[in-house]
């Protein structure tokens, strides 16, 4: 089967040229953002932003000169424990040999084999061989066909050299995450395989923690293609752009109302909800390819910074990139990879740093080689420092108006001193460059002593995966890696340091002013290292319990009180949470305003609960559940992507034994009560550490945190409640245990067919009220199914208070739903309900047994949906909040005002923040979903271990519950765009917090409906942190952009404007003298990437899904693709630019300005660079006049709905040929 992936078309080529002209483009304003460490996230073009602990940093560095102490790189060979020498084992194994290791637990499931290994220096590796997504050829490549391909690829290096020699050098911003084709659609398309806790980190305003709960969550898409635009696309990227891999990798980004988290979305069982009328959503329809990927854990991070350089690991991190002594072009390894596909990415933790990478498996031993050099002999060159140091930099930049960042901060804080928990991750230009300079520290010198003390093979854990036997890929890591140097040294222990929070600062309440709209309380609990445990994993079931939402359970009573409208608790992997001097346990809870105010009564409500789990015990039957829940998955798992596979592969590695690699983290192994009894009752009152976060603090915080300038407040906790707290206190009757859990799966059988098997999805039903699409799967072959509907209806664009009711109903049907459909999310049955531009998606997966009985739970409440007044008030009141903190973020503001400029009937997110606050009643509610559920049209796809007889009864049980009538006439599933005039047209409004510096700058140009096309491709690489290219589908007109995010402390923005134009008018020399050879090179690259096959199911689904819900039925797109590729010649993709960038063009610049001193207000003033809040902002656009420097040559637009007023609409297209 055919699947979509990183570029196509005519953008291929495209996309090469432009990642070395956006280098250039980097150069003129020295924006060296060639590190950014994100939340993997994703991904998207803004992720969320936390710690270097677990930040994502895709990085281009360099290093100086440094020399290993006496090691002797020339010896490798296998770990003792095998027994046998190379020579044996090749004798026992046979010439060419696939056999794994028998000793490494693995899932029935999983088709791959693995071998571990250790090498002379120490280096331990696990080899992966994939060889069995082959379509059953089981041999490896022979030595002439690697030959033959080394022979290709010689060639197309000398093709390419004067390319190459520009890729190799010279500035170039890294991408912080794949943004690339921007499909700006209303469809929710994101589903995939890892969307347990699927939040839109981005958009969630709701919780710091579900910001790092989705930083966790890693998924990758697919992509779709477009003719010369999307060839256009590839040579940007190879051209501008870093390869990076970030959470949500490889996406076609559709600007939707979808938003994630207006409530609940912190609850882990929570669905994911949106509101109607806004969001930007990045498509998950196609994951990367089943390329070849490596990671490389080094056992060291920031807990090991000096105290007079704090960041320094996270920078070393960023350097390494920057050049070796093999390959010392500053930036040739990421160059090596866009050229053939690839994406690379590194994190630092607080004891680990994490480097990965992928590839076509053509180019995989090259780029093994090439990656192994950072660790080898990094150049790191002096010249290179300060240009990183801005990297970092911008990065924290980036980084302090994160709440979640803000809280973690100051929860290190909290630590005795002398712990490695109080000192500042993240580094920053005064902490590597300003400071060391006042104290005579040489940076440079300290990073290259920090690399030869702490970059040790005997630190390090290797994960190689790719489509080769296990002999090969044995005998490329042995030749490769045996030379990273061995210095002997002990491993960095700092397991002595316990109990770093029993100290007089914990145990207390603080206050803090949040920079979002929110309230929520935090009660905290630093408990001894659980990693020893990891085979019981106490606090994974006691998180189990505490984070439950069905009855009985410390949220549905905090709920039913109208105090909560969400809640986290548990354990996560960041080194923040667990290392090896302490593991945290905490429980955040979203409050209500009523809540806030009883915020109390809710600590007591959870420890009244803790002490029912302490009086009762370890529940046997508890345990078990949640066992065999996680065997069920575990058993049944899917492929996912290898990158990010390697990636947690090689942490486990430095976490667990041999056998437990795959497993350790997953499964519990062994029942002892008297583990899980003594985690459990460490959680009491006097050990917990409060924090209350409100906007309602402010005024009343007298301290400041040193680094992200949070204000905040510590006081003890009220006298009457500690009191209370010490004593024996009453359990709670409306709290206890869960009941048995009904929708844990038991039949894993494969249903048979009951009609023809097909290729892609067939409608099976089509009537006036709706019609289904089905396809049974006979690929994956495992008990799961896919349930996707979208309900249509005309109504809710009618007004920006439709939308709101809209957003308002969707949200209050998941609170309705919480509690019951809870233990069907627990039993791995997922949910999600979307509030789409045109209508309600509603997308349920999981193991098939139970899947109808979550499916009618849900269709049950929305036709009898109700709610209570209190209810309404809550969730209107946290809709407030919502839409004010997506709309005091720049690149939100940004997007929102370019597309109300773009889309002539939509509503902006201030049109819906101003029908909120305008007040609207329960009443009106309810009158307005009658209305919706009384006419609709209801559109379906069913994939899965699911026989169409049964898919049938999905629809029917719409059909049948509802009881609405067909619409009148057919309704179209998109806005119409305005056609843009010829000409430079510039809206520059102020953004609407006043404590952000940052800016965003967008630079758009339309395209036209003939343009030859086939959809459009998603890619996965960006420049810089916020700088990179996007194709944009706006309703199905074409068009692409250039955004910028930078800070008013740094530039103005009409200067960055102005550097993008000239970048963009010298890539046009850059695609002019691309040779025929380079742009073939590409071309033949995407055809292979296309060519791929799905590596699970949800992505298959999430492709036909698109086709689905954008009305645009074609299936086989791929294979239209791919002819399309075949098709285009070089002075296509000229022609094709020369064309839209020529006279005539109509271009659109979005300016939202920051405050800072290269954006002073209007009586001069850089007010709001150190402020802490944005509380206080006015929700109205403040246009802002053109400087001389953009004067003459644009249109100012002062009025967006005037000058949409008088511009021509353009027909409803759909891009289907």
């Amino acid at each position: 089967m055919l699947r979509r992936v990183t570029v196509a078309a005519v953008c291929a080529t495209g996309r090469k040229l432009w990642c070395e002209a956006g280098r250039e483009l980097a150069a003129l304003w020295r924006i060296e953002a060639r590190g950014r460490c994100e939340d993997s996230a994703a991904a998207r073009p803004f992720p969320i932003l936390t710690m270097p602990g677990r930040n994502k940093a895709k990085s281009t560095c360099s290093c100086p000169d440094l020399q290993p102490n006496g090691q002797d790189l020339g010896e490798s060979g296998r770990v003792a424990r095998l027994g046998a020498d190379e020579s044996e084992e090749e004798g026992r194994r046979g010439p060419v040999s696939n056999v794994g290791d028998p000793e490494i637990v693995k899932s029935p499931s999983d088709p791959k084999q693995y071998r571990y290994i250790k090498l002379r220096n120490g280096l331990q590796a696990l080899l992966i061989s994939d060889l069995s997504n082959m379509e059953g050829k089981m041999g490896d490549a022979t030595d002439d066909e690697e030959e033959e391909e080394e022979e290709e690829e010689e060639e197309e290096d000398d093709d390419d050299d004067d390319d190459d020699d520009d890729e190799d050098s010279g500035a170039e911003i890294e991408d912080d995450d794949e943004e690339g084709f921007d499909d700006e659609d209303e469809f929710d398309d994101d589903d995939d395989e890892h969307d347990d806790d699927d939040l839109d980190t981005e958009d969630n305003e709701l919780e710091e923690l579900e910001e790092r709960a989705e930083a966790r969550k890693k998924t990758t898409e697919k992509q779709q293609s477009q003719s010369l635009f999307l060839l256009w696309s590839k040579l940007t990227d190879r051209l501008w752009f870093k390869s990076t891999y970030t959470k949500m990798s490889s996406t076609l980004l559709v600007e939707t109302r979808k938003l994630y988290g207006v409530v609940g979305a912190e609850s882990r069982s929570a669905p994911v909800q949106h509101l109607a009328g806004w969001q930007e959503e990045e498509q998950q329809g196609e994951t990367d390819t089943v390329l070849s990927a490596a990671a490389l854990c080094v056992g060291v991070g920031s807990f090991a910074d000096p105290d007079d350089l704090p960041g320094l690991a996270h920078f070393l991190e960023h350097m390494v990139f920057m050049g070796s002594l093999k390959y010392p072009d500053e930036n040739g390894f990421d160059a090596f990879l866009k050229k053939h596909g690839g994406s690379d990415n590194a994190s630092t933790d607080c004891e680990r740093t994490v480097f990965q990478f992928d590839v076509q498996r053509k180019y995989f031993k090259e780029a093994l080689d090439r990656w192994a050099q950072f660790f080898i002999h990094p150049l790191m060159i002096r010249d290179a420092i300060d240009r990183e140091v801005e990297a970092v930099d911008s990065e924290y930049q980036l980084a302090r108006p994160s709440d979640a960042n803000r809280k973690e901060m100051l929860f290190g804080s909290l630590a005795r001193p002398g712990h490695p928990m109080g000192k500042f991750f993240w580094g920053n230009a005064e902490t590597l460059k300003h400071e060391p300079k006042r104290n005579n520290i040489d940076t440079h010198a300290r990073l290259r002593e920090f690399w030869m003390h702490y970059y040790s093979a005997h630190y390090m854990t290797l994960v190689v995966q790719s489509k080769e036997t296990l002999d090969t890929l044995e005998k490329w890591v042995t030749e490769i890696f045996s030379q990273i140097p061995n210095n002997g040294l002990p491993k960095p222990n700092f397991g002595h340091l316990t109990d770093p929070f029993d100290t007089p600062a914990f145990n207390k309440l603080y206050r803090v002013v949040p920079i979002r709209k929110i309230h929520a309380l935090t009660i905290t609990w630093a408990l001894p290292p659980q990693q020893q445990h990891y085979r019981v994993k106490p606090l994974h079931y006691i998180s189990w319990l505490v984070g439950h939402e069905g009855k009985g359970s410390i949220l549905s009573y905090l709920r039913k009180k109208c105090w909560a409208l969400a809640l986290f608790g548990g354990n996560g992997e960041t080194g923040f949470e667990q290392n090896s001097t302490y593991s945290v346990f905490s429980i955040s809870i979203t409050l209500t305003d009523e809540g806030y105010e009883h915020f109390y009564e809710v600590a007591h409500t959870v420890f009244q609960y803790l002490k029912m789990l302490q009086k009762l015990g370890p529940e046997k039957r508890i345990f078990e559940e949640i066992q065999k829940i996680e065997d069920n998955e575990f058993h049944y798992q899917e492929q996912t992507d290898p990158v990010e596979y390697v990636e947690n592969m090689c942490e486990n590695m430095q976490l667990y034994p041999l056998q437990d690699f795959l497993t350790g983290d997953q499964l519990l192994f062994e029942y002892k009560p008297e583990v899980i009894a003594e985690a459990l009752n460490q959680l009491v009152p006097q050990k917990a550490n409060l924090v209350l976060l409100s906007g309602a603090n402010e005024g009343k915080c007298d301290l400041k945190e040193k680094w992200f300038g949070t204000q905040y407040s510590m006081e003890d906790i009220e006298n009457s409640w500690a009191e209370l707290w010490k004593s024996n206190f009453e359990l709670n009757p409306d709290l206890h245990l869960p009941a048995e859990n009904k929708y844990i799966a038991t039949d894993f059988m494969l249903k048979a067919f009951d009609c023809p098997e097909t290729e892609y999805p067939v409608k099976i039903v089509n009537t006036p009220q709706g019609c289904l699409w089905y396809k049974k799967d006979n690929k994956f072959k495992i008990p799961k199914a896919y349930i996707r509907f979208h309900l249509i209806s005309p109504l809710i664009q009618k007004s920006a208070a439709n939308v709101v009711l809209f957003d308002i109903f969707v949200n209050i049907l998941t609170h309705n739903l919480a509690e019951p459909a809870y233990e069907a999310d627990v039993a791995q049955l997922e949910y999600k309900l979307v509030a789409g531009e045109h209508g309600l998606i509603i997308r349920v997966k999981g193991f098939n047994h139970k899947l109808p009985l979550l499916f009618q739970l849900i269709i049950d409440y929305l036709a009898e949906f109700s709610s209570t007044p209190a209810v309404f008030t809550m969730i209107t009141e946290q809709l407030k909040k919502t839409y004010f903190n997506i709309l005091i973020k720049p690149e939100t503001l940004a997007k929102d005002v370019r597309l109300l400029i773009l889309e002539y009937a939509r509503w902006s997110m201030i049109d819906k923040y101003r029908a909120l606050m305008d007040g609207l009643s329960l009443e009106s509610l309810l009158s307005f979903v009658r209305e919706l559920k009384s006419q609709l049209f209801v559109e379906g796809l069913v994939q899965g271990n699911v026989t169409s007889t049964e898919s049938t009864d999905f629809l029917k049980y719409v059909v049948d519950k509802l009881n609405f009538m067909p619409l009148e006439q057919e309704m179209p599933v998109q806005f119409q765009v305005v056609e843009l005039p010829s000409g430079h047209h510039l809206c520059k409004v102020r953004a609407l917090n006043r404590g952000d510096a940052n800016s965003e700058v967008t630079v758009y140009y339309q395209m036209h409906m003939e343009e030859p096309c086939f959809d459009f491709l998603r890619t996965k690489q960006t420049l810089g942190y916020h700088v990179y290219p996007t194709c944009r589908n706006t309703s199905g007109i074409l068009g692409f952009s250039v955004t910028v995010g930078t800070q008013a402390t740094k530039y103005n923005s009409e200067v960055v404007d102005k550097k993008i134009e000239e970048f963009l008018s010298s890539f046009e020399e850059k695609i002019e003298n691309l040779t025929e050879d380079a742009f073939n090179t590409q071309v033949t690259a995407l055809i292979k990437l296309k060519e791929c096959e799905d590596t699970h199911l949800g992505e298959e689904v999430d492709r036909n899904w698109n086709e689905v819900v954008t009305q645009q039925y074609l299936f086989d797109r791929l294979a239209h693709e791919i002819e399309a590729l075949k098709s285009f010649s070089k002075s296509d993709l000229v022609n094709w630019f020369k064309a839209h960038r020529g006279p005539g063009s109509k271009m659109l610049s979005v300016h939202v300005v920051g405050f800072g001193k290269y954006e002073p207000e209007e009586d001069g003033t850089p007010s709001g660079e150190d402020s802490n809040s944005s509380c206080e902002v006015m929700m109205q656009l403040t246009y802002l006049p053109t400087s001389p420097l953009l004067a003459d040559c644009t249109i100012r637009v002062i009025d967006i709905r005037a000058f949409t007023s008088r511009l021509n609409l353009l027909p409803y297209h759909k891009i289907v040929k």
